[in-house]
């Protein structure tokens, strides 16, 4: 769809307006003029939902707006086949079983079949016909009954488990490597001199050379595009695509870009609200990627930040959107063009999704690991084997 902007009216306009009124964002009105108090009603909209703040509603802003429309409650919730029920509702749903220690996956609200399954485990535990449909008796129950997981969240200990138990080796582990844009978008474009470089062409470069550092580990690799121009693939199907291949971890790589030339770093994206549900192991996968980046790099820490991206959202393993430093920023281009300096991001890319697989306890200070040594270690294992 066409972003609705600043100064757009019309049919479409009033309904973002009639949406944003609900939210308590804006005070009721019969106007349909993207204004002023439209554009920060938006603004602070997309910065409570993880979005990006541009003031824009584009398709991803759309859909978040037309999900937020539900409150828990005003409607049965239950499993719709083939396209299941979303909204702002299933999304209040799914925390509220998570933080009771019911297993939903991830709070994408999607009312799909686990979160089915978890309501209709709900039901059988109190009493009520196990459908896996959230209608007005199974809302009364749930508002009756409070948290029954104590020792921390109950995701990340149902997450953290996941890993440990899976075990530190690399070998046999499935990785998606996503190099933003491509295809008739280039991303970040920045000419200089007689040369023009661009965000797309540079993170496939970063991704290829990901690629063969993780096979060279044990690792099944997978890019979400190749070099070849084509069409732009959305991030939803980008996230389809890492779920269809069992993946264990998801690596979407960028170059950011801003007006100003003076911003530059390098920040790191996972899943999360603004009302503290988050991934878990996507954090945490953050968290190394962004540390493992700064140290061996020594680009500027712009830290780690939870987002609610379709790409995050999505996807069912742990991911993270890596923003590789600012194209736009001359000392941060002079790195980037640099291959040697792309092969130190691979280096600590591969070093973060090793320590990704190690038991906390067991983890080893950022920086420590040397890449080539894990290869020979893996090697050395496979002709012992």
């Amino acid at each position: 769809m066409r972003p609705i902007r600043p100064g757009d009216r019309g049919p479409a306009v009033a309904e973002i307006r009639r949406i944003l009124t609900g939210l308590d964002l804006l005070p009721p009105s019969a106007d349909d003029t993207f204004d002023t108090a439209t554009e920060r009603a938006v603004r602070a909209f997309q910065q409570s939902r993880g979005l990006s703040v541009d003031g824009r509603v584009g398709a991803e802003t759309w859909r978040a707006l037309d999900a937020a429309r539900w409150r828990l409650g005003a409607r049965t919730l239950y499993h719709a086949v083939p396209e299941p029920l979303c909204g702002e509702d299933v999304r209040s749903l799914q925390e509220r079983l998570l933080e009771m220690g019911y297993d939903v996956g991830r709070a994408d609200a999607i009312y799909g079949v686990r979160t089915s399954r978890a309501v209709a485990q709900f039901q059988r535990e109190v009493g009520l016909t196990p459908d896996g449909t959230c209608g007005p008796h199974t809302m009364s129950a749930l508002r009756r009954l409070g948290r029954k997981v104590v020792g921390g969240r109950p995701q990340w200990l149902r997450e953290s488990d996941a890993i440990r138990q899976s075990g530190p080796t690399l070998v046999g582990r499935t990785v998606v490597l996503d190099p933003g844009h491509g295809g008739t978008d280039p991303g970040v474009v920045v000419p200089d001199g007689p040369l023009r470089w661009t965000e797309a062409e540079l993170v496939h470069d970063l991704a290829s050379r990901l690629e063969g550092r993780l096979a060279a580990v044990g690792v099944r690799v997978q890019l979400t595009r190749g070099p070849a121009p084509g069409r732009c693939l959305p991030d939803t199907e980008r996230a389809q695509l890492a779920n269809s291949l069992g993946a264990d971890v998801f690596l979407s790589l960028h170059t950011d870009g801003h007006a100003n030339p003076e911003a530059e770093g390098v920040a790191t994206y996972h899943y999360g609200t603004d009302n503290g549900v988050t991934s878990a192991t996507g954090e945490r996968l953050a968290g190394l990627v962004q540390r493992e980046i700064v140290a061996r790099t020594g680009l500027r820490d712009c830290r780690t930040h939870a987002k609610a991206w379709d790409l995050l959202r999505l996807t069912r393993m742990p991911a993270v959107r890596v923003e590789v430093g600012y194209l736009t920023s001359p000392r941060d281009r002079e790195r980037l063009i640099d291959p040697r300096f792309r092969d130190r991001v691979v280096e600590a890319i591969v070093a973060a999704v090793q320590r990704m697989f190690f038991p906390v306890e067991r983890d080893v200070p950022t920086g420590s690991i040397d890449v080539s040594e894990l290869r020979a270690v893996v090697a050395a294992g496979a002709v012992a084997d």
